[in-house]
């Protein structure tokens, strides 16, 4: 053929209509799909300085390398920081095990627990202390108000029979409570904190000041569930000076990654995996991949975070960067359009293509076949029969289709030379004979 069709056109006529009717159901579609996650939310910490406040920087550089902003905002501890997540000043927060109490704020969920916190009760030597209620009619030093430290004081001593006196109980931080001691200001002192505190080992090397060993510790772990029973070993703070002195037997509260219910899934997996980067490895009283778990909670477990603990991340975040498996992730609702409508469409698109093609070929015939027929009738004009046949051989000519369809055009065209031939012999027989 002299004039190439242009065979997009053709399928943009053919295929056009299939793609505008997906797209319009991905439209639709559309609607249902997951908002995207923020890229900043906000976290309580505690104190600055404390264990709290250096384990928020860490999840801010972790979600900084994922293009999300936690922005880290210090408090007097978890109580201040319960409060904080029930009036929706932040979205996430740290928050020791036993300070909720109830009724608990149903839209407050748990992500995990992260790591033991020890409490350490410090006292003077040379006053007899075997158990907390020894403590009675001395000046006790608890933490200060908001902080889990005094939560969990002020309860365990009310079951002791110590009941809460403003005088007796100074609402000292960690370096003030600890210079409260060493001064004799106070009688013992309470602290919630990391073995590797300074405050820890300071009063551990201090003269004069010892370190409680719960003897009763299954009784605590038996009536709180929040609480576990560690022992520290003899030496374990330092080899060389021996401390502790003897083996000491602690209660332990977990500290836990607290949340408000609207907290996007996404980032439910994305903080859980920077809690897993933190605390994963362990520590002096957990064990390698004990932490991040799904006991020792405050709150009840979201079931993002429930899968998580189960399965670990998602398929998706542990091959492709956060954004882009949280893009696919929600888009996942999009395959339903793909599934019922382009599979179909396209199923029935080749066909209706075939048609559309072999019709500017086959709807020639019909005219072809009237001439065929009518060549026989004594009516017939075979000269103007064979005028509309060369006409016809002519719109023919012009005819323009793909290269695969080819042959069938030059079948017509070959049909109409029969035809055209069958009527010029016609002619001739029709024709009188001449004479010399």
């Amino acid at each position: 053929m002299s004039r190439e069709q242009h065979p997009l056109r053709d399928h943009l006529r053919i295929f056009g209509p299939a793609v505008a009717i997906t797209l319009l159901g991905f439209v639709l579609t559309l609607q249902f799909v997951e908002p995207a996650p923020p890229d900043r939310i906000r976290i309580a910490s505690g104190g600055e300085g404390g264990a709290y406040h250096l384990f928020a920087g860490q999840y801010r550089t972790f979600l900084a390398r994922e293009r999300i902003e936690l922005q880290v905002f210090p408090s007097r501890g978890s109580i201040d920081n319960i409060e904080r997540l029930e009036r929706g000043e932040v979205e996430v927060a740290f928050v020791q095990g036993g300070t909720a109490r109830p009724p608990l704020d149903p839209e407050l969920i748990s992500l995990g627990s992260l790591y033991f916190e020890p409490l350490w009760v410090f006292y003077r030597e040379g006053q007899p202390l075997a158990r907390l209620s020894d403590l009675a009619d001395r000046r006790i030093a608890i933490g200060p108000e908001g902080s889990g430290t005094r939560s969990l004081a002020l309860q365990l001593l009310e079951e002791n029979g110590i009941r809460e006196s403003a005088g007796q109980h100074p609402p000292l931080p960690g370096e003030a409570a600890a210079d409260a001691l060493v001064s004799g200001e106070v009688d013992a002192a309470f602290f919630v904190a990391s073995p590797q505190s300074p405050v820890v080992g300071r009063l551990l090397a201090s003269p004069g000041i010892r370190l409680l060993s719960f003897d009763r510790a299954d009784a605590y772990t038996g009536r709180h569930r929040y609480l576990t029973s560690v022992v520290l070993p003899e030496g374990m703070i330092d080899l060389a000076r021996n401390l502790p002195h003897k083996d000491t037997r602690l209660l332990a509260a977990s500290a836990n990654l607290v949340a408000r219910k609207g907290l996007h899934p996404a980032l439910v997996d994305l903080l859980l995996q920077a809690a897993t980067a933190s605390h994963g490895e362990g520590g002096w009283f957990e064990a390698r991949g004990q932490f991040p778990s799904a006991r020792y909670l405050a709150y009840p477990l979201s079931k993002e975070a429930q899968r998580f603990h189960e399965h670990g991340p998602p398929l998706l975040q542990r091959y492709l960067p956060f954004w882009a498996a949280t893009l696919v992730d929600r888009l996942k609702v999009m395959l339903l359009p793909l599934v019922a409508l382009m599979i179909p469409l396209f199923k029935l698109m080749p066909p209706l293509y075939r048609w559309r093609i072999r019709s500017r070929i086959y709807r020639w015939y019909r005219e072809v076949l009237s001439i065929d027929r009518d060549m026989d009738s004594e009516k017939t004009d075979l000269r103007a029969a064979i005028g509309d046949l060369d006409a016809i051989d002519r719109e023919v000519a012009k005819v323009s289709v793909p290269l695969s369809y080819a042959e069938e055009l030059y079948d017509l065209r070959l049909h109409i030379a029969l035809v055209r031939e069958k009527l010029e012999r016609s002619r001739e027989e029709t024709r009188p004979p001449t004479t010399a």
